[in-house]
């Protein structure tokens, strides 16, 4: 019975906290005719849920590990369980999973639009033109930023001012180096221009080559941490259900204390590595003077 009005206890600390940040932030000042939150969208802001299904997913898996959560700390006496379930369920999945280097998909977009590009010059268009044409294939990364230069070409911009607008929104090196050769080719009449992007595109798919192979590396920590993840786990479960005498000092206010700093560590070294798989980010070449 007392297990039972711990978690009730912590629950009713964890809901007062919560109810607190709700709180506070409802007492920050709105602007006149502003719409006030919904508590599906303060949910959402207040714990970065993803959009779509992916955050209705995310959802009901931190639901599933708070119910069971709470049934094993009734069942068992281990109060940590309540915290330890939601945090691994959600946590381990994200900390054990590569981040996608977003160089390598934009590369593989580079690629597509610049031979398109390409493809178009060579029948005689003009720079601008050939972006215009560019648009009905554009490549998904790219959809949104091009069919903005699109707009911004039609609305009579300067052909160098929307690309430059054009670099900043893409925001990468790699790009800019495509987009110094599109505008060094619209001052030139697109004289050249098929041949060198034709070059570039060349040149990119050797980087995504490159990057592939580092890729490649870089995954294999993260399968071996997986694996020893997945291992590590499931020999703490087995023994938790056939020798549970072997946890016994662990249900001591202090043994679960030294659990759960144990179980920190463990996930501060997941984060720190997945810190360390992040890629620096490279200084441009092309910065508009917005910027």
């Amino acid at each position: 019975m007392s297990g039972v009005l711990a978690i009730t206890a912590g629950l009713l600390i964890i809901g007062g906290l919560v109810g607190i940040v709700v709180g506070l932030q409802r007492q920050t000042p709105r602007a006149a005719g502003r719409r006030h939150e919904s508590a599906g969208e303060l949910w959402a802001r207040l714990t970065r849920r993803p959009a779509g299904r992916r955050g209705r997913h995310r959802d009901l898996i931190l639901l599933l590990s708070v119910v069971m959560g709470c049934l094993l700390a009734v069942l068992t006496g281990w109060l940590i369980l309540v915290v330890v379930l939601p945090a691994l369920a959600i946590g381990l999945p994200y900390l054990l999973i590569l981040p996608r280097a977003r160089d390598v998909e934009l590369l593989e977009a580079l690629d597509r639009w610049v031979r398109s590009l390409a493809a178009t010059l060579a029948t005689g268009k003009s720079i601008t033109d050939a972006i215009r044409i560019s648009r009905r294939t554009a490549p998904a990364l790219l959809a949104d930023e091009i069919s903005l230069l699109v707009t911004r070409l039609n609305n009579r911009w300067e052909t160098r001012d929307a690309l430059m607008r054009f670099a900043d929104a893409v925001d990468s090196p790699d790009a800019d180096a495509v987009i110094a050769a599109l505008i060094l080719a619209s001052s030139r009449g697109a004289n050249g221009a098929s041949i060198t992007l034709k070059a570039l595109a060349d040149s990119i798919q050797a980087q995504l080559k490159g990057r592939r192979a580092i890729e490649v590396e870089r995954s294999k920590p993260y399968v071996v941490v997986r694996q020893v993840t997945v291992i590590s786990l499931s020999t703490l479960v087995l023994v938790f259900l056939f020798s549970p005498e072997f946890f016994a000092p662990y249900r001591t206010p202090l043994g679960q204390a030294l659990l759960s700093l144990l179980l920190i560590m463990y996930l501060a070294s997941l984060i720190l590595m997945r810190r360390k798989a992040h890629q620096r980010e490279r200084p441009r070449i092309l910065l508009g003077e917005h910027r």
